[in-house]
């Protein structure tokens, strides 16, 4: 691995750590306190009245989720060049799982904007509120592809001598769990059960996501190029 190549590994890292830490900042302020504030479950007419009292707030909201989807575009495209020189197979898969997860919040995201037009039209209570709630939907079925990648991103991590063995297992764990939860949450009849098991692991998923973020942007910008280079040539399997 020539200077060039280290440099862009380095790079690739850095990046993705920052985008990861925004990304849970801003997800925090969107989902954490504007969505879960303004939409009450089960509650369409609630959920109308806050829309219609809080329009700024809500738009706010959306923009953040607009943030997020680009950060992700970053995170697909910075782990893929991180990944990349240790294992060209696998970098693309956890690049190609990151970005169709990415495609897929976008999509969720146009029905929030959707349903932002419907307050200045005389659009029912109800419709707003089924068209807000659809965004949770299409995001749970794209969490399913997350897990996939973060079970992708933990496999290649462990595998290597770069990344602390433990921060791969958490990754897989936290991949795992995203997974089945949200595979559960595709069926209404198992709803209670994929409440229960996303708060018994609530814990993991959070933690095996923020370590490895706090890695990238502590670590892996200052990786050694002999240690880089020592991966490269067989470390962690990678690509002929």
């Amino acid at each position: 691995m020539n200077h060039s190549s280290v440099r862009s590994q380095r790079r690739a890292a850095l990046w993705s750590g920052i985008a990861l830490v925004l990304m849970a900042l801003v997800a925090f302020f969107a989902q954490g306190y504007v969505y879960q504030s303004l939409v009450i479950e089960n509650e369409a007419m609630t959920t109308y009245e806050n829309l219609v009292s809080h329009p700024t707030l809500f738009r706010f909201g959306i923009i953040g989720w607009g943030i997020i989807v680009g950060l992700d575009l970053i995170v697909a495209y910075g782990l893929y060049r991180f990944f990349k020189p240790l294992h060209v197979t696998f970098a693309l898969l956890i690049g190609t799982l990151r970005l169709g997860y990415t495609l897929i919040l976008a999509f969720a995201v146009i029905r929030l904007i959707e349903a932002e037009r419907l307050l200045d039209t005389s659009a029912s209570a109800r419709q707003v509120y089924e068209t807000v709630t659809s965004f949770e939907v299409i995001w749970s079925f794209g969490l399913i592809v997350f897990g996939l990648h973060l079970v992708a991103v933990g496999w290649m991590a462990a595998r290597t001598r770069l990344i602390p063995r433990t921060i791969g297992i958490l990754l897989v764990v936290a991949g795992f769990s995203y997974t089945v939860v949200h595979v559960l949450y595709q069926f209404p009849t198992l709803e209670d059960v994929a409440i229960l098991l996303e708060l018994i692991l609530m814990l993991p998923m959070f933690v095996g996501e923020l370590a490895f973020a706090v890695w990238l942007l502590v670590k892996g910008r200052t990786l050694p190029m002999h240690e880089l280079t020592r991966q490269s040539e067989g470390g962690a399997s990678p690509a002929s």
